[in-house]
Formats: structure tokens, sequence, C-alpha cells
């Protein structure tokens, strides 16, 4: 028997592609704001009620992370407290819950690929918020996947690094870009893809913290370096000549970021028997897509200020 899923935040990048994804896997009911407003809790709470869903998605977040330094109420109303809310609702209806999380909940100092079973340090308003939403979910849903990932692009986001990257290399000749944060580039088609393929699996038993990212690490200059290669060999409209390594204190921003978060996969992998392609395949398979769907390449600046100048 079909499933019926409820699918929050749908107009986000992995939302987008969910709703491309999931029909295979049940009946989606897909809402947004203004619809639905995570800061809103009335407005969940009647959503859920309203639908009775088997499976819940919330694919939605506060995900401005310089901004939430100065907006902490929000953010956490958005990323603690809203999680807290449809925990509770899918409890009481013996549902699923599948919410997606991030690499920010670490603090980025160690060496080598982050377990989900590492401690927890994270730097920013919006890390502690995301980590707030995660135990909130643990400590309330008992059949949950949480998935943390990181570095997410795709097709549909407007202010992702690779579109923000498309729009400056056609505009500007030198880009100086942040070269000591280390993490795995993330298709968005690919988060959706994995949701789908694990909602089969998630018994009550198998309910747990899970990572998952494409494979390979960057920094954000290599996967700069990456952008303009693949997208120069596809025939974008291109002006850049050279791309500068900066380190992080050349240019401070309100949030600190984790200087190393790379997500070790291998839990979610040995459930599905693959492991994740590698981030530079699926960079070349979304320009390539990006490319023959004559996509719009009008980004605004807002998430390259992390990350150039």
């Amino acid at each position: 028997m079909s499933k019926s899923i409820l699918l929050i935040g749908s107009n986000g990048q992995v939302g987008k592609e969910l709703q491309q994804i999931l029909p295979s896997s049940g009946n989606i009911i897909s809402v947004a704001r203004p619809t639905v407003d995570l800061a809103q809790p009335d407005t969940l709470c009647s959503v859920i009620r309203s639908n009775q869903p088997q499976i819940i998605i919330n694919a939605a977040a506060y995900t401005a992370v310089d901004k939430a330094e100065s907006e902490p109420e929000l953010a956490t109303a958005i990323n603690a407290i809203a999680p807290l809310i449809i925990a509770q609702e899918t409890q009481k209806l013996g549902a699923l819950l599948i919410h997606i999380s991030t690499d920010y909940v670490f603090d980025g100092n160690g060496y080598r690929p982050y377990l989900e079973t590492d401690a927890t340090n994270p730097l920013s308003v919006y890390g502690k918020t995301k980590l707030a939403g995660e135990e909130a979910i643990r400590e309330t849903c008992a059949h949950h996947l949480i998935l943390r990932t990181a570095w997410v692009y795709g097709i549909f986001g407007k202010n992702n690094f690779v579109k923000t990257m498309l729009r400056l290399g056609a505009e500007r000749q030198e880009l100086r870009v942040v070269a000591d944060q280390i993490g795995s580039p993330t298709w968005a088609q690919d988060i959706a893809t994995v949701i789908a393929q694990m909602i089969p699996q998630l018994t009550p038993e198998i309910s747990d913290t899970y990572h998952y990212t494409n494979s390979g690490v960057a920094s954000w200059y290599d996967f700069a370096v990456a952008i303009f290669e693949e997208a120069q060999q596809l025939g974008f409209p291109l002006k850049v000549e050279r791309i500068v390594p900066i380190t992080t204190a050349e240019y401070p921003t309100p949030a600190r970021r984790p200087a190393y978060s790379v997500l070790a996969c291998g839990k979610i992998s040995a459930i599905l028997e693959t492991h994740p392609p590698h981030w530079r395949e699926r960079l070349r398979q979304m320009l390539t897509d990006l490319k023959i769907g004559h996509w719009a390449l009008v980004i605004p600046l807002v998430f390259l200020i992390p990350y150039i100048f």
C-alpha cells in the first residue's frame, strides 16, 4: 500500500528534488511557506493533524548562517522548536520522521571524518540550533531518521555556492576564495535519492542519526576551481582568469565555521549497500543538467559572503 508522506519545506533545494523523486515511494503532500511556517507552531500542528501522514520529512530550516548570529530567536524557533513540535506530532501519529541536519554540529577541530557517535560542539548559532533540533527529535520521537549532510548545492537553489560562482565567474576576472575550510560538496539530488532509498529500510530498530554526503573532500577554493574547470568545458560564459586562495582569517564573518567537517558515511552505506558517488562526478552532472535546462543564472550574493570576496 502506498504511504502518505508529508514533505515540509518543499520549495528548498532538497525539497524540490524530493518532489521529483518521492512519488514512487508514496502519496506526497508538499507544503511550504506561507501554508506552513516553522516559526508559527500552530501552522505546523494544523497541517500535520489535518493530513495524518505516515511519514513526515522536514526539509526546511533557517540556513542563513551569519544572519543567525543576530537573529538567534528566529533561528531557534525554526531549527530547534519546530523540530520538537514536528517530533511530538509524529510520535502521536506513530509515524516516521525524517529530518535533515548539518555538519555544523561539529567544531571542525578533528582531522578524520566525523562519525555519528562523535562528540558535537557547534561553533555558531546556526549549528547550536540545528543540534538542539536533533536532540529534541531523539528525545521525543521513537521512529526517526536524522540525516546530517554538508555543503549542499543544486539546480533549484538560488543561493548555493555553485550558482554564485557561475554568476561571479561571468562578471569578474579574479575571485578570492577561502581555502582552509574542508568538507564534502553534496548534490541535493543525491540527498533526495538517499532519503527515498532509506524509506523502505527504516524499521524502528534502525531509527538513528546518519551521515550522508558525496564522497571525496575539498576546500571552498578547490570546489570553486572545479566548478570553473567543468563549466568551461560545458561552454558556460566565463570571464574569470584567476582564483586566489585565502584564509578564513583574511575574511572574517559573524559566524564561526568548522575548519574540517568531513562526515563519515559508512553507516548509511552499509544499509544501502552502495558508496556515495564522488563530489566532482556529481558536480559535472549537475552542471550538465543546468546547461541543458537553460536555468537562470541571476543569483543573489547572499550565499557568497562567507567564502569569497
